[in-house]
């Protein structure tokens, strides 16, 4: 028997029992849906984790900071003991003799109420951070300018205000001149920053930017930095990183065998951090969700012997007339492939269809690949050749005259 006639007698049989065969997808339809729409949001996760990683830290950046990567309570308690703070002083040390870097800042973090008029907002995230970071961060100012050298030095108490604090204040971005209260003093605002969107359903443009000067007069100088620090053009980051190493431990006199005081932070760190911790994710979620096509598989099974059963007259009349054992294994084989392959299709469109809204109506990125879709068919089309194989090797070993006798 001819592959594409097995088909065409397999797709005539499909048509002949519409509602059984529709019924016997609905297991593989949901299976390769669950699966796929699962592979999308988890693909969607690492795409935006990519993206955004070097957003957060910016580009051919290394950050040196106290505590670095934290992944267990038990990692924060010894780097609390054992890690030093991170001061201004470490930033001229770093200045004077690092020879890859281009530009170093440093950044203070805290929360504080900012309020204007009759508006407060409670929470908001307090940037404390040199003149020079306006050369590394991707935060810049949209309307009005970023924090100069003079108002670092003088400490003036001026402000940068995030897009979506100006608005919630304002209700506009046409601030310039206009005063705000952070944490009860009183700053100028002189510019509002470029908006930077959200990261998984969080505002990124919810904070307030502030002379690190300013910053420690308001917090004391106590509170460890993190410092950030760019690349010349071409420079490699490994070796940005190793000099940053070499000159910290040297600055804090550790011996060849002392652990590091200090963490540095990439965004390909960041990065790999984010991509290990969903990968344990999809590892468990793509597992059980492929349950429900061993399910698919099942209910295949069971109406392919009942298929098997109902059309024993039939097989018997085709062994009559010269078809062989394989040719009868073909037929039944083809038709679970193809019922199972069916149901593939439909349930890769559903999670498409899924995928893009969620896309549309949440803050969840999705992204389908064309490897989770080419793997949806072929696993689809593989559950109905695997458990098609029982029923087709059952009909093929049917004798005839027995087959001629059924009703």
């Amino acid at each position: 028997m001819k592959f594409l006639e097995a088909i065409k007698i397999a797709l005539d049989s499909l048509r002949a029992h519409k509602l059984r065969s529709f019924l016997t997808l609905l297991g593989v339809i949901f299976g390769v849906m669950t699966v796929v729409a699962v592979a999308s949001v988890i693909q969607g996760f690492f795409s935006y984790v990519n993206r955004t990683g070097n957003q957060i830290l910016g580009a051919n950046t290394v950050v040196l900071t106290k505590f670095g990567i934290i992944t267990s309570f038990e990692d924060f308690i010894k780097a609390n003991k054992t890690h030093r703070d991170i001061t201004l002083e470490d930033l001229d040390y770093l200045r004077e003799h690092s020879k890859l870097a281009q530009h170093l800042a440093a950044q203070g973090n805290a929360t504080a109420e900012v309020k204007a008029g009759n508006a407060l907002l409670r929470d908001i995230s307090v940037l404390g951070v040199s003149a020079s970071m306006a050369n590394i961060t991707t935060v810049q100012a949209e309307i009005g300018r970023y924090i100069s050298p003079v108002d670092e030095e003088r400490r003036r108490y001026v402000t940068l205000l995030g897009s979506e604090v100006a608005r919630q204040l304002f209700n506009t971005t046409e601030v310039l001149g206009r005063e705000v209260k952070i944490a009860g003093l009183p700053f100028e605002i002189i510019g509002v920053a470029k908006e930077q969107g959200s990261i998984f359903g969080q505002s990124q443009d919810n904070f307030v930017v502030i002379p690190i000067s300013v910053y420690q007069k308001m917090w004391g100088s106590r509170r460890s930095l993190s410092i950030s620090i760019k690349g010349a053009d071409k420079t490699n980051l490994q070796d940005l990183q190793d000099e940053i190493r070499m000159l910290m431990r040297t600055r804090h006199h550790l011996d060849y065998s002392d652990e590091d005081t200090f963490s540095l932070v990439t965004a390909d760190a960041l990065n790999n951090f984010f991509q290990s911790l969903l990968g344990i994710i999809a590892a468990v979620a793509l597992g059980v969700t492929s349950i429900s096509l061993v399910v698919g598989g099942i209910v295949i099974m069971n109406i392919m012997l009942v298929t098997v059963t109902e059309r024993t007259h039939e097989i018997g009349i085709r062994k009559s007339l010269g078809a062989r054992r394989k040719d009868i294994l073909m037929q039944f084989l083809t038709e679970a492939t193809v019922l199972s392959a069916c149901g593939g299709l439909v349930g890769l469109s559903v999670a498409y269809v899924i995928a893009r809204l969620l896309s549309a109506l949440t803050p969840i990125p999705t992204e389908l690949p064309v490897w989770a879709a080419v793997l949806a068919i072929v696993v689809a089309s593989g559950v109905g050749l695997i458990f098609g194989s029982y029923p087709a090797w059952k009909a093929s070993r049917l004798d005839p005259v027995v087959a001629l006798r059924a009703e």
